[in-house]
Order: C-alpha cells, then structure tokens, then sequence
C-alpha cells in the first residue's frame, strides 16, 4: 500500500513538473529577451525606407555582419557581396568605403542593391530591440530594419 501511494506521488509530482515547464515556455517568436549584440550578429535586412525587401530565388538575402575585429563589415547587397570598414559608439554607426563585388544583378535586385548602399552611406545612429536592428539616419529616421539569424 505505502508503495503505491509512493509511485503515485511520484507520478502526479512529475505531471505537474512537465506541465508547469511547458506552461512558462515561449516560442522564439515571441520571446524578445535581451538585446542581440550588435557587433558579431549575422543581421538579415528585412526593411529599407520602410518596405519590405524583396528575396530572390537563387540570390542570397542582404545582410550585415559588424565583425569586432578590425572593425570590419561583410554581408549581400542581396546579389553581391559587401566589405568595408565601420565605426560605432553607444548611439552612432557609421561606415566607411564599402567595395562590393560587381556580377550583374536582376531588374529588383538591382534596385535593392543600388537602395541599400545608398542607405549605408546615409547611415548615423542605430538602435537594437531583442532581435531587431534599426539604422537611422541623421534625423532620426528609421531607414533600414534587420533580424538577427542565428546560424548556429
């Protein structure tokens, strides 16, 4: 007798240990947490001046990676690759000359690229919320949103 009320113990307290795990877990979509870290951070460009961009098939997305050492970007304009130099502190972001590879690019892609140099030049501030980066221009304007990828 005193074993099953035991066993049955056991049972109802690992029920509700399972049950209470599941009820505080969060998917990653809703999960905001802390700030992504700007620097070291594969940021997918997912805006720029407020629309979305667009992702062609066989073409790899846009993004940024802010390397810490040397202080070097890489990324995709999106059909080319980007490299170049940037400079940051708490609320400004800047970069330097960015050279980028030339193969011919699509009709939109084109566009996109052309736009999000254009906007990389145009950059002054940054701000990061969870897994959001927005670069800003001079005036304050938002003028390209990232999502932060973890590729690993």
């Amino acid at each position: 007798m005193k074993q099953a009320q035991v066993m049955t113990w056991a049972a109802v307290m690992s029920a509700a240990l399972t049950l209470g795990g599941c009820a505080g877990a969060q998917s990653s979509e809703d999960y905001q947490g802390v700030d992504e870290p700007l620097e070291n951070t594969y940021w997918k460009l997912v805006t720029l001046d407020n629309q979305p961009t667009p992702v062609v098939e066989g073409k790899r997305e846009a993004h940024i990676v802010l390397h810490t050492q040397d202080s070097r970007v890489a990324g995709s304009t999106g059909c080319n690759r980007l490299m170049g130099e940037y400079h940051h502190d708490a609320q400004e972001l800047g970069f330097g000359r960015l050279a980028i590879t030339r193969m011919a690019c699509p009709g939109e892609v084109a566009t996109l690229e052309r736009d999000f140099l254009a906007t990389l030049n145009d950059v002054s501030g940054w701000q990061i919320e969870g897994k959001t980066l927005t670069l800003m221009d001079a005036q304050g304007a938002s003028r390209a949103r990232f999502q932060a990828v973890h590729l690993y």
